[in-house]
């Protein structure tokens, strides 16, 4: 006991113990300045690492550093030269005191820096802006699983390993501290990319998960492997020779194997969901891997065929097994994504109820999977018009899966058209870091930020989709009808337009219109199939129009007759939005026939569908329509006042601005008025 104590004594006479404690905090601040600074330039992680076992190292020498040697006024001198007496030994202690006290408050520091500024600001950086020019940043648990080599002797097994990808992927977007790259943005990419590195920075990500799959009869063959995109190392691989009757599950295994080897964290809930499988019958899973196949070509391409293929193959899966919530729920989507974009020949109605059907099948059979709750939200805003119910769906969608890009996109269309464009961009921007090179997100995106009226970061947005695309005809559409919203340059807005697709051709129509070259836009006009055309553009008015202006009465008198029967049958149509449309454009007939009285009261049953107010989207492009409707009436007040109420509300700037205004021939009845010159001249509306 005795010779403890006078061992801590004598160390304590030394100052070894204080050298010690300044030593651990030197190692400490310093490790947490490296961490810190690691993103700012590219130090990878395990320098770190090295740093504090390097540190770990060298703590015994100096240990017997500081018992052999002291730093003094006079340098550094031995202990044995140094006077036990002498009176600075307790002066040297106390400077040892002042270092330590400001090595740790240093230390400190930079540890609440780390976790209440620099965590706080990553979390806030989620929902901020994307930099347009700049690739997304990649955090330390980032992940892109890229598309599976199919290694089967038939071709026809793609879909095979393209849904296995899918499932691991999906399984991986459940694990919350994973941030996880969306299908997709990587589908462009090959199984195995040369430059993985540059591969990793366009995506954002650190690690990328590459496979390949061999179906041969009944026996599968699946190699994954999870690769560090910085050093090319190997982290982790598994080989899993499974038969299509045992396969059930596999994906769960995987993306437990990659969260072990990311050292990422599940909650209980997520354990319990990866473990989890969706069918136990074989031919059910097969059905349902071809369906996914098929309605991944069918979103992409907008073919309604193929989505048509999806339905019908969800429907045999569901049929092998009747409690397949999953299937339930992915042919709920592809119904009302078929509704949506014209039906592909079957009946609209029926694709809704029937998408509404199996959404609610989908909740009761698996309300734990995001696909369920995605499902009921899809269903209740574009089948049921119910915008607070499926606000609702989509977010506890997102409490299982925080960024799932189905359900931030299906919010942001909602809030933008019903709650607020600030509330739709923020959506967007959380979504795009998970998402980076999704040409529909961007898109999206723009066209909210062109409602905003923020024509100059649009245009960024619309540049990075052509950069990802160069053949996008919708974002080099959208960039040209920005040229003359901005700037009124319909000469650079017509060069863009240069092509025979349908888009380019009608908005060529639209730029050649502003231009007040009638016969061009009416023969181009008349080349375009009217099926073609968006829900506010309606060919036989358009075509009226011009011929009107060319002088071409007879002619625009039978257009007019023709856009009045076809507007008639939409009266009735299921939803408002609709309804509102059919009724502008029976007035717009109308009026053009000279039917002034009647025209006036299809304009006021139009207005009283759609509360332009409450509707960001379709309800200023409809009050400027049915100003324009007013003035054709011959009433300029009615006009004015529609115009100056439309240019005050929020989603205004997709369809008018000061420069649009200004070249407009609808206006030509108003031009000189001051209240027109003052909306020209940019003073807003009411």
């Amino acid at each position: 006991m005795g010779q403890s104590a006078g061992l801590f004594a004598e160390l304590k006479r030394r100052n070894v113990l204080r050298a010690a404690a300044l030593y651990v905090g030197a190692i400490w601040a310093l490790a947490q300045g490296i961490a810190q600074l690691a993103p700012v330039f590219g130090i990878p992680d395990w320098v770190v690492r090295w740093f504090v076992a390097a540190g770990a190292i060298g703590f015994p020498f100096w240990l017997a550093f500081a018992w052999f040697y002291e730093f003094t006024p006079e340098g550094l001198k031995r202990e044995s030269e140094l006077d036990p007496a002498d009176l600075t030994a307790r002066a040297r202690g106390r400077r040892l005191d002042k270092w330590i006290i400001g090595v740790l408050v240093v230390a400190v520091v930079l540890l609440v820096t780390n976790q209440f500024v620099l965590r706080r600001d990553a979390t806030s950086r989620d929902a901020a802006t994307v930099a347009p020019a700049t690739p997304p940043q990649a955090t330390q648990r980032s992940i892109a699983v890229l598309p599976f080599d199919n290694l089967s002797r038939d071709a026809d097994n793609a879909y095979f390993a393209r849904g296995m990808q899918d499932l691991i992927l999906t399984r991986l977007s459940e694990i919350g501290e994973l941030k996880v790259i969306s299908r997709t943005s990587t589908m462009k990419y090959g199984s195995r990319p040369e430059n993985l590195r540059q591969v990793a920075a366009e995506l954002g990500v650190m690690t990328v998960l590459e496979g390949s799959v061999q179906k041969s009869g009944n026996d599968v063959l699946i190699n994954v492997q999870l690769i560090d995109a910085r050093t090319d190392a190997h982290l982790w691989g598994e080989s899993y020779q499974r038969t299509l009757d045992n396969i059930f599950g596999m994906e769960g295994e995987v993306a437990q194997s990659v969260a072990d080897a990311l050292r990422a964290r599940l909650t209980p809930d997520e354990a319990q969901r990866l473990a989890e499988v969706p069918t136990h019958d074989r031919e059910a899973y097969d059905y349902y891997l071809r369906a996914e196949f098929q309605l991944d070509r069918g979103v992409m391409a907008f073919d309604t065929a193929a989505v048509r293929a999806a339905i019908d193959a969800y429907g045999k899966a569901i049929a092998r097994d009747p409690r397949f919530g999953l299937a339930f729920a992915r042919r709920s989507y592809a119904e009302n994504f078929l509704a949506w974009i014209g039906g592909g020949g079957l009946a609209i109605e029926s694709l809704f109820m029937q998408g509404h059907d199996d959404a609610k099948r989908a909740m009761a059979l698996a309300p734990g999977l995001a696909a369920s709750h995605v499902a009921a939200g899809y269903s209740e805003y574009f089948g049921q018009d119910n915008p607070r119910t499926a606000i609702a769906a989509l977010k506890a969608g997102l409490d299982i899966q925080p960024h799932d890009s189905q359900a931030l996109e299906g919010l942001a269309l909602i809030e933008r058209r019903t709650v607020s464009i600030d509330s739709a961009l923020g959506r967007l921007r959380q979504a795009l870091p998970y998402d980076p090179r999704n040409l529909n997100l961007i898109g999206i995106l723009a066209e909210t930020l062109t409602m905003a009226s923020n024509y100059d970061e649009a245009g960024v947005w619309y540049e990075r989709s052509l950069l990802i695309d160069p053949g996008n005809d919708g974002a080099t559409a959208n960039k040209a009808l920005l040229a003359v919203l901005a700037n009124g340059d319909t000469a650079t807005a017509l060069g863009m337009l240069q092509g025979d697709a349908m888009l380019l051709r009608i908005t060529r129509v639209q730029v050649l219109t502003l231009q007040r070259k009638d016969a061009q836009a009416l023969a181009e006009l008349q080349a375009i199939p009217v099926g073609s055309f968006m829900l506010n553009n309606d060919k036989d008015l358009m075509m009226a129009g011009l011929q009107r202006r060319l002088g071409r009465h007879a002619q625009a008198r039978r257009s007019y007759q023709l856009a009045l029967q076809e507007a008639q049958g939409k009266i009735h149509s299921r939803t408002a939005v609709l309804r509102a449309w059919a009724w502008s454009h029976v007035a717009a007939a109308q009026i053009g026939l000279g039917q002034l009285q009647e025209g006036e009261q299809a304009i006021a049953h139009s207005q009283a569908e759609l509360d332009p107010a409450r509707d960001h989207v379709d309800g200023p492009i409809l009050l400027v329509a049915n100003a324009k409707n007013y003035l054709a009436a011959g009433r300029k007040e009615l006009a004015l006042q529609a115009l100056q109420q439309a240019m005050a509300l929020p989603g205004i700037g997709l369809t008018a601005s000061p420069k649009l205004l200004a070249l407009d021939p609808d206006w030509d009845g108003v031009r000189q008025d001051e209240r027109f010159l003052r909306l020209v001249a940019g003073h807003g509306g009411e």
